[in-house]
């Protein structure tokens, strides 16, 4: 396989992830931000795939690819911590909401209605143990993985 097909590989990759996302999302399972902030490094990964191919040029497009798949990667692993309680999450959706006993009655109720109704420290769903979060870690590595193939082949060539 030659590094423009392992580029557009790489690139359906990230375009089967964020389909399986969307279909999770499609049969009911809300996103919570920070599934949703995953989403766009693989939707710049597919846009870098689709300038390989319109354009030819691998060598500088699969370093992008590469920064793009880890970056997911990045933010899958930094999402699975939360899962785990390893690391807090961000404060509007991993369930704190401050210092109850110095909020007004009137600060609390705004601050509960304008909460995002899915939490990012609870899993939704699990596949032999690990999140949804957890999978696009393990699958956006194999991404950056096949992206840096491409360059370092581009670069022989």
């Amino acid at each position: 396989m030659d590094e423009r097909q392992l580029s557009l590989l790489a690139g359906a990759g990230s375009a089967a992830l964020l389909i399986a996302a969307l279909g999770f999302q499609a049969v009911g399972y809300a996103p919570c931000e920070l599934c949703i902030l995953q989403r766009w490094p693989h939707v710049a990964a597919i846009a870098v795939a689709l300038l390989v191919w319109w354009t030819g040029r691998v060598r500088a497009l699969a370093v992008l690819g590469m920064i793009a798949a880890g970056i997911a990667m990045g933010l899958a692993i930094y999402h699975t911590g939360v899962e785990w309680k390893l690391w807090a999450g961000p404060s509007h959706c991993s369930g704190t909401i401050g210092n109850l006993a110095t909020m007004s009655p009137q600060d609390l109720m705004t601050r509960l209605q304008n909460a995002p109704v899915v939490r990012c420290d609870e899993v939704a769903w699990r596949f032999l143990g690990l999140s949804m979060a957890a999978w696009n870690a393990i699958f956006s590595a194999g991404l950056a993985i096949m992206w840096g193939m491409a360059a370092k082949r581009a670069k022989q060539a």
